[in-house]
């Protein structure tokens, strides 16, 4: 057993050593071609449609969908099931109503950022509207990037038994470096290669499981045989909380509109066939990743009952059913994983102090040089902020994440769709949408009713509420005062 674990310890080290050089390499190519500030942090419109679709969802998924949605299948049984729709729901609303408008409106006024699409819409000098996006982007990405580097934490201590205060700065200085020097683009390929080891990795592990049970008829025997509420649809709740449930689950899908890494996606695509053909590279994707995690999270409750922790069954799974070689490269996707959105949501993060506030509001005749070099000190503080933030406390990877997803895509979402779609929003009425949906989700979550149901989907209802009331009450005003 001893010597399986050197064994084990050196191929990862091997493997592991060999991706962060081939992510540092994408990094110093695709700095070759940054030389602004608008290449820097858009890739200057030009990624293709396998790169736009699986970069995107790959960053909005991270470690919730290696460590977390496994743990949830393993925790919660069959009655999980209802993340896939959910989640894929999110995946067809951005694809179909999102992903082409704000493309072509946003190339269209020139916006690199979501608070620089805002502005332009709504034509908001006063730049009240640009600081209300950028304090609610940078207050979710900071916890949401604190998550991520406490995911790293968490693979480490489950793979070596290294403690999180020395794996967390280790895998944040990798992440930060390759950031620091390529931008979106750097953040977009590595994002694209994370993102094919994520889905591998899952798909071949879940199966390797099922096959280890004797397939789908041993794993329903064995899972009834280690906790029969396992496989029931309703995992022994009452009918109110199953509901609650339920409707949580599926509302995680709400999320997907209103999140700024994925979005800044569909406004780098070079063209409107990039958006016609990743929908369905996005679609397929999403499909295997929460199929297989499911799967994955079920077996392991015959495999391995009695988790202290449900979110290390994937590196327990994958230490215990696969040879060395193929363990190392799919634990490899665990760490992909969390690479992916850290440098996704850093790069955004970044863009929201550097463009929005630096440039854009106090800045003005600053060379592309400086704004780089902005840009760069930005990421590499935000970083160092975020794994002070992991290393103070950790925290349920699934769970803190979904809080900060639902900050993002109620302040964010309905006010997407409304101004794609709507000709009556008014500045005010997006301004008190934003607003709404942050203030919610806080006080959803300490308040305790989170149990009950998720937060975003109260946030994300009473937020077009609002958009919708504000707006139409100063159009009627507006209307009143011409016909006088």
């Amino acid at each position: 057993m001893l010597d399986r674990m050197t064994e084990l310890t050196g191929t990862i080290v091997v493997v592991f050593s060999i991706y962060v050089l081939a992510m540092l390499g994408i990094g110093w190519v695709t700095s070759r071609s940054t030389q602004s500030a608008d290449q820097f942090f858009l890739a200057d419109r030009s990624l293709k449609a396998w790169v736009t679709a699986v970069s995107s969802t790959a960053s909005s998924e991270s470690a919730w969908a290696v460590l977390g949605t496994v743990g949830l299948a393993y925790k919660e049984g069959l009655s999980a099931v209802w993340f896939l729709p959910g989640c894929l729901l999110g995946y067809w609303i951005n694809w179909k109503f999102i992903a082409e408008p704000l493309r072509r409106h946003s190339h269209a006024t020139g916006s690199i950022t979501i608070p620089d699409y805002l502005e332009a819409h709504f034509g908001d000098g006063s730049h009240l509207l640009r600081w209300v996006s950028v304090l609610i982007i940078f207050s979710c990405m900071m916890a949401y990037v604190g998550a991520q580097f406490t995911a790293i934490g968490k693979t480490f201590d489950s793979i070596f038994g290294v403690s999180h205060t020395l794996s967390i700065p280790i895998g944040g200085l990798i992440i930060l470096t390759y950031t620091m020097m390529g931008g979106f683009l750097a953040v977009a390929w590595t994002d694209f290669v994370q993102g094919l080891i994520m889905v591998a990795g899952l798909v071949v592990l879940s199966l390797v499981a099922l096959a280890e049970l004797g397939g789908v008829s041993g794993m329903i025997a064995q899972v009834n045989a280690a906790n029969p509420e396992t496989l029931d649809f309703m995992g022994g709740k009452t009918v109110p909380a199953f509901l609650g449930g339920v409707v949580g689950l599926l509302g995680i899908g709400l999320g997907y509109p209103g999140q700024p890494h994925v979005l800044n996606r569909y406004m780098a695509a070079k063209n409107e066939k990039v958006i016609r053909d990743g929908w369905w590279i996005a679609l397929g994707w999403g499909g295997l990743i929460y199929s297989s995690a499911i799967l994955l999270g079920l077996s392991g409750n015959a495999l391995f009952p009695e988790l202290a922790d449900p979110e290390h069954l994937f590196p327990k799974a994958a230490e215990s059913l696969l040879p060395t070689l193929l363990t190392a490269i799919v634990l490899t996707g665990v760490l992909a994983a969390i690479m992916s959105t850290v440098s996704a949501q850093i790069i955004v993060a970044a863009s929201s102090v550097a463009h929005d506030v630096v440039d854009k509001i106090y800045g003005g005749g600053l060379s592309n040089r400086q704004m780089l070099l902005i840009s760069r000190v930005t990421i590499a503080v935000l970083g160092v902020g975020a794994m002070l933030i992991a290393l103070a406390k950790t925290q349920v990877i699934f769970w803190f994440v979904l809080f900060a997803w639902s900050g993002l895509g109620a302040s964010f979402g309905p006010l997407i769709l409304f101004t794609l779609y709507s000709k009556r929003v008014t500045r005010q009425g997006a301004i008190a949408g934003m607003l709404t949906g942050f203030i919610v989700t806080i006080l959803w979550k300490v308040s305790g009713l989170s149990d009950l149901i998720y937060e975003l989907v109260p946030a994300f209802a009473l937020a077009s509420l609002m958009i919708w009331g504000v707006s139409g009450r100063k159009t009627d005003q507006e209307d009143s005062e011409k016909n006088k």
